[in-house]
């Protein structure tokens, strides 16, 4: 059964990143003609296609690739229990986890995107198409804290503040919803 959990579990979260992912580029404009951009659109077209139809998209945000996002992170904790133990129930309170889970799944999305960034720089130094994909990501998030903090010796310390600002807002989202979670 630990198999099976850890597999199912892998697959829901990795692939709600990558619906976050399409969404994060749709808002940020970036090139899809990009090999990283056609590779999340040829991950997520053959059930996000069909969906656009039925679904608007909410401004700049595609609608169909939220709502998928936010059924796998809702129904990602019942489909567990169920795996291992043989039931399954839903409450309303589940879709307050699904929207956490959502909002956690964006930071580590954030958090990754700005990683895979960080350490890239040192290795191709922009050579590589995805660096392209990569800085039009991170840049909106970045630009404010470099005009705020410069770089020091020749170093941008803005994705590590990024990165704090994130562990603190998952700090703050824990302790939130421990105090939530009482009232429920």
């Amino acid at each position: 059964m630990y198999t099976l959990t850890f597999l199912v579990k892998t697959f829901i979260e990795l692939y709600v990143l990558v619906l976050l992912l399409r969404i994060w580029m749709q808002c940020a404009r970036c090139d899809f003609y990009n090999p990283l951009a056609q590779f999340v659109v040829k991950l997520t077209q053959p059930i996000i296609g069909p969906l656009r139809r039925v679904i608007p998209a909410i401004g700049p945000i595609d609608g169909a690739s939220l709502l998928l996002a936010f059924i796998l992170t809702t129904l990602k904790y019942p489909l567990l229990v169920a795996i291992n133990n043989g039931g399954f129930s839903l409450s309303l309170s589940l879709l307050l986890i699904g929207v956490l889970s959502l909002l956690k799944a964006a930071g580590n999305l954030v958090f990754w995107v700005i990683l895979i960034r960080s350490i890239m720089s040192w290795v191709s130094q922009g050579r590589s198409p995805v660096d392209h994909v990569l800085y039009q990501l991170t840049e909106p998030l970045m630009s404010p804290i470099r005009r705020w903090l410069p770089a020091m010796g020749g170093i941008d310390f803005s994705a590590m503040i990024v990165i704090l600002i994130l562990y603190a807002l998952n700090y703050l989202g824990m302790d939130l919803f421990s105090n939530l979670w009482v009232w429920l």
